[in-house]
Order: structure tokens, then C-alpha cells, then sequence
């Protein structure tokens, strides 16, 4: 009945979903562009980060580009109120990644922090909630406090690769280190343009003694 009032729609192509759907319509989920990095050494992503921090594994899920369907997608629990379609994505990401082992030998899921004032203004951390839906699927803790994003920044958009470096020099600070201390740390963010924010978030957390990184994030941008 609830069903019938309120009718959940694709937020990729708008048509109703049916029931056996969850948060995305049959159709685009097969179209969806993987990259299939979960599945093979060395692939770009871990290669982006080489000479920048040391990297145990790193994938993404799919390839984002600007003006797609899928790109409205994340714009939707980016920008207009819908967590509960990162927390749903999350876990479709984590359940077609986990048969590879990417998510062995980790201990817990750090969501890449907004500013407290993007975070208050948007009400919630979408990255935050692509993680809880990881965390479902894998039985891994999420872990919210470990480093904090100090200084606001100006938008990535349009900004050269070394200007997002720039803008990201500074932005975080770890808080809590006991915690990680001696942990392999799954980093996840919403969507990787440039290597600018991941790099910058495990620079404020290296001084973690024998903490260790990996990679997740649930798009890759061709910028």
C-alpha cells in the first residue's frame, strides 16, 4: 500500500521500480559502466596513487560522467536529501565487490568528513552513508571520528590537477589515533576526479603508527 502512494522511482532513468528492485531499476544496473578494478592487480586507480602514499588495494565501481543518467544519480544523495540512495548503493557496490576479496584483511571503513558546516547545511556526510552500506554488507565497522575535515574548500569543479592539490593542502586533521593504531583502513568517498582529496585524507592520518590504506570509492569521474 505504502508502495502504491509514495511509488520509488530509478534515479537513473525515473521509471517506477518494481518490487524485487532496490534503489536502482534492473536495466540501469546492467548498463551501469563498472570498471571492473576490483578484479585486477595494479589497475589505474592504485597506479594514480603511486609516490603519494602507499596504497594496499584501491577500486572504484563505476565510470562517472558528467550529464549521464548515473551522474543524476549522485547529484540526487549529493545535493538533494537522498542518503538513503548512497546507503542503498553502498551496499549494491560492496555485494558485487566482496566475491573478489577486495574487502579481506581490512578492519574498518573511514568515510572520507565534509566540513562541519557543508555537513550541517546538507544534514548529513553522503560518503558516511555509502560506507554504513558497505559496512552491512561486509560486517566492517565504520569508524566516524577518526579525522576531521578542518578548513572549508572552494568546489573541485573546473579546477586543474594541481589546483585541487592546492586547494586540498591542510584540509584534514587526524583525531583519533588509538583506535587506528596497527589497522588496515578502507578509505571511501563518493566520487574520485583527481587523487587530491583521498591523498590529502590519508596524509592528516599517516602518522597512525602502523596504520595501512586502501581505496573505495563508489565512482570514478573522466573529469
Amino acid at each position: 500500500m505504502i508502495g502504491l502512494i509514495l511509488p520509488h522511482y530509478c534515479p537513473a532513468c525515473g521509471k517506477r521500480l518494481y518490487d524485487n528492485e532496490q534503489a536502482i531499476c534492473e536495466s540501469c544496473l546492467k548498463k551501469l559502466p563498472r570498471t571492473m578494478y576490483h578484479v585486477w592487480d595494479d589497475n589505474p586507480m592504485v597506479k594514480e596513487f603511486w609516490g603519494k602514499f602507499p596504497v594496499e588495494k584501491a577500486t572504484t565501481w563505476f565510470f562517472y560522467t558528467h550529464g549521464s543518467p548515473y551522474a543524476h544519480m549522485i547529484h540526487l544523495f549529493k545535493y538533494h536529501g537522498r542518503k538513503r540512495l548512497a546507503f542503498a548503493l553502498g551496499q549494491l557496490m560492496a555485494s558485487e565487490i566482496q566475491p573478489s576479496g577486495f574487502f579481506e584483511g581490512i578492519n574498518c571503513i573511514v568515510p572520507v568528513p565534509l566540513h562541519k558546516d557543508k555537513e550541517k547545511s546538507r544534514g548529513y556526510n553522503q560518503s558516511e552513508w555509502i560506507a554504513y552500506g558497505i559496512a552491512t554488507t561486509t560486517g566492517l565497522n565504520v569508524i566516524n571520528n577518526a579525522v576531521e575535515r578542518t578548513k572549508p574548500t572552494m568546489t573541485q569543479t573546473k579546477k586543474s590537477a594541481r589546483e585541487r592539490f592546492e586547494n586540498m593542502e591542510g584540509v584534514f586533521v587526524a583525531k583519533e589515533n588509538d583506535t587506528l593504531r596497527d589497522k588496515h583502513v578502507l578509505l571511501v568517498d563518493d566520487v574520485m576526479t583527481t587523487s587530491a582529496t583521498l591523498t590529502a585524507c590519508a596524509d592528516a592520518l599517516r602518522e597512525v603508527n602502523g596504520i595501512r590504506f586502501s581505496l573505495l570509492t563508489l565512482a570514478l569521474s573522466s573529469q
